[in-house]
């Protein structure tokens, strides 16, 4: 009996967490983005894991050495190009980025030392005018809890020799464990499955499957930050009541995905460089996707900093910005 009730709690978690992200036909149309507005690039790099933010196979990104990167991190089922828009986004007000690219498959921890690895090599070849702050790592869903991690003080080695100024953003990370996933962790499951269900859990999720319930050491012990994080800003979601698509004025697929109470982790929360907003929010709703703009991400980064203010004459053609690449500023 608890076998089969172990059985449908693990697909019912992999259903929970193909939520994450949705795969579809790359548009060739969607392999690059405008960018005239962006300094003029001194440097191309081909860095394992990064690339442009697009599905482009050529993963060389050209940068201007002397400028910020913003470094994006997909979630689960993701891609580079899912963060194209918020990239042209920033294009728009001449900050530069690239895509950590990474198998959502993989352990979490293998991931985070592919992305503290492809960070230490760009931060050996940007030298930014502000020390304090040359790379800023913006980490969406499992790519919050990656992120995180590969900025943590654990590191055998600094990034970049320990020289660099470092900013995190994370945007709806469950870092309190996944719940849909929390048979795959807990010894009462383990033990009446027969010991079933860590094989069940691989199938499902990958070699992750350990370190996504609050029962891991993952979650349970997240590390403090390394010292060349100079700030910490933590986006929660509240999910509730979230609508990814309306037809006909009826809401056709949710956008609730993970709850605050999975977002939330003491041992997170309570680092000293942490400031921590709360938004009322889809899961994909606050980074946008083909039916929603994320405006609502784009003020609370231009309200801490992250991205620089649109200059008031340029809101009329940031609503156009926002219209041809998402379908409308605020449409749903």
């Amino acid at each position: 009996m608890c076998v089969s009730r172990c059985t449908w709690a693990i697909a019912f978690a992999a259903i929970v967490l193909q939520g994450c992200a949705i795969r579809g036909a790359v548009d060739p149309a969607l392999l690059s983005f405008d960018q005239s507005r962006l300094p003029a690039p001194d440097v191309a790099l081909r860095i394992p894991g990064l690339g442009p933010c697009t599905d482009n196979p050529d993963r060389t990104v050209s940068l201007n050495a002397q400028e910020p990167v913003t470094v994006l991190v997909h979630g689960c089922y993701g891609s580079s190009g899912q963060f194209r828009g918020l990239a042209q986004v920033l294009a728009f007000h001449g900050q530069q980025t690239a895509c950590f690219t990474y198998d959502d498959r993989d352990s979490m921890d293998v991931s985070a030392a592919e992305l503290a690895a492809a960070l230490d090599q760009l931060v050996r070849r940007i030298q930014a005018p502000s020390a304090a702050t040359p790379v800023t790592v913006i980490g969406h869903s499992q790519g919050a809890l990656i992120s995180r991690r590969a900025l943590t003080a654990s590191r055998p080695a600094p990034i970049g020799g320990g020289d660099a100024g470092l900013q995190l953003v994370t945007i709806s990370g469950p870092f309190g464990g996944i719940a849909a996933a929390s048979p795959c962790g807990s010894p009462v499951y383990r033990a009446f499955s027969l010991g079933l269900i860590a094989p069940m859990c691989r199938i499902a999720t990958g070699d992750k499957w350990s370190e996504i319930t609050l029962w891991s050491d993952f979650i349970r012990r997240p590390g403090a930050l390394g010292r060349q994080v100079h700030s910490y800003l933590k986006i929660d979601t509240d999910e509730r009541g979230s609508c990814r698509q309306v037809v006909d004025g009826q809401c056709v697929e949710g956008d609730l995905t993970f709850s605050l109470d999975e977002q939330r982790n003491p041992a997170v929360d309570r680092d000293p460089a942490a400031k921590i907003v709360e938004v009322q929010a889809g899961h994909v709703e606050i980074v946008g996707d083909k039916y929603v703009a994320p405006v609502k991400l784009i003020a609370i980064l231009q309200q801490s900093g992250v991205m620089r203010p649109t200059e008031p004459q340029r809101v009329a053609a940031l609503d156009r910005l926002l219209e041809s690449v998402y379908g409308g500023p605020r449409a749903r």
